[in-house]
C-alpha cells in the first residue's frame, strides 16, 4: 500500500509511523483509517521488528475526526454510519492487537479519537504541554468505538466521569489516572522515548511477544485452575525454546545473549 498520510520507516528492529496531516492537526478521515490499520498489520507480520513508535507531525498528535469527513458523515444512513465506524474499530484493533510493542510519542493534543489512539498503544510518552480530552459529548456523540481502548487505560470510575463531562486532561491528570506512562519536558521527549525503545530491545524478542500477549489474555480474567495451567504451560514453552535456554545461559555465564549487540 503506498502511503500519504503516514510516514513509515524502519531503522533496524524498530519502525516509526508518523501521522502527516498536521494541517489538520492529524485528524482521521477515511484515508487516514485505512493507512493506519495497513500499516500496522504489514508490520505486525514482520519478525524482524521489535518496538513501533506511534507519532504526529506538527502541533497536535490528533484532534479526532475530520471536519471534512464529518459533513460528509452528516447524511449517511445507519448502515452507512455502521459500516464507517467498522473501519475506525478495525483500525484500533490492528493497533492495539499489534503483537509488536507499541510506543505512543505524544507531542500534542489529543482528541477524541485521538485519546483511542493513545489508548491503544503499550506504553505512552507525552510532553508536559499536551492535554487529553473525551470531547464526543460535546457533539451530542458518544466515545463508543474507542471506549474498550479507553476504559482499559483509564479505569472505569474515571472513564464514568470524563465520558459524561467531555473536561479536558492536562499531562499530569492523565499519567495519575493512567492513561500516560511519562510525562517529561518537550525537549525531553525524544530521550525519554529512546530509553523505553532501549529498554525494550535490549529484551529477549520473542519473550517481548509473548509478555505482550500474557497481559491481554490474564487482564480481569478470575484466576481458575485453567487459568493456573495456562501460565504453567506458557512458561514451559518459553524456557524450552531456543531463545529462554539461551537467555537462561547467558546470564548464568555472564555472557551476552545474540539478541543484543555487540
Amino acid at each position: 500500500m503506498t502511503f500519504s498520510a503516514l510516514h513509515i520507516a524502519v531503522a533496524g528492529p524498530v519502525a516509526r509511523v508518523t501521522l502527516n496531516r498536521p494541517e489538520v492537526r492529524n485528524a482521521f478521515n477515511e484515508g487516514l483509517i485505512a493507512e493506519l490499520t495497513a500499516a500496522f498489520t504489514e508490520l505486525g507480520a514482520r519478525e524482524d521488528l521489535r518496538a513501533i513508535v506511534l507519532a504526529a507531525e506538527g502541533k497536535a498528535f490528533c484532534a479526532g475526526a475530520d471536519l471534512n469527513w464529518m459533513k460528509a458523515m452528516a447524511g449517511y444512513s445507519w448502515e452507512e454510519n455502521h459500516a464507517d465506524a467498522t473501519r475506525l474499530a478495525d483500525m484500533l484493533w490492528a493497533i492495539y492487537s499489534c503483537p509488536v510493542p507499541v510506543v505512543a510519542r505524544v507531542q500534542g493534543d489529543a482528541y477524541a479519537g485521538g485519546v483511542g489512539l493513545v489508548a491503544c498503544a503499550d506504553i505512552v510518552v507525552a510532553a508536559d504541554t499536551a492535554g487529553f480530552c473525551l470531547s464526543e459529548a460535546k457533539l451530542g456523540l458518544l466515545p463508543a468505538t474507542i471506549g474498550p481502548y479507553v476504559v482499559r487505560a483509564l479505569g472505569e470510575q474515571a472513564s464514568r466521569r470524563y465520558f459524561v463531562t467531555a473536561e479536558r486532561l492536562d499531562a499530569a491528570q492523565a499519567q495519575r489516572l493512567g492513561l500516560v506512562h511519562e510525562v517529561v519536558a518537550a525537549e525531553a521527549l525524544d530521550a525519554k522515548l529512546d530509553e523505553l525503545v532501549a529498554a525494550i530491545t535490549a529484551n529477549g524478542p520473542a519473550a517481548v511477544r509473548a509478555c505482550k500477549r500474557l497481559v491481554k489474555d490474564v487482564a480481569a480474567r478470575e484466576i481458575t485452575p485453567e487459568l493456573r495451567d495456562d501460565t504453567a504451560r506458557r512458561i514451559a514453552d518459553i524456557r524450552a525454546s531456543a531463545e529462554g535456554r539461551e537467555g537462561v545461559q547467558s546470564f548464568l555465564n555472564k555472557s551476552r545473549p545474540s539478541w543484543l549487540p555487540g
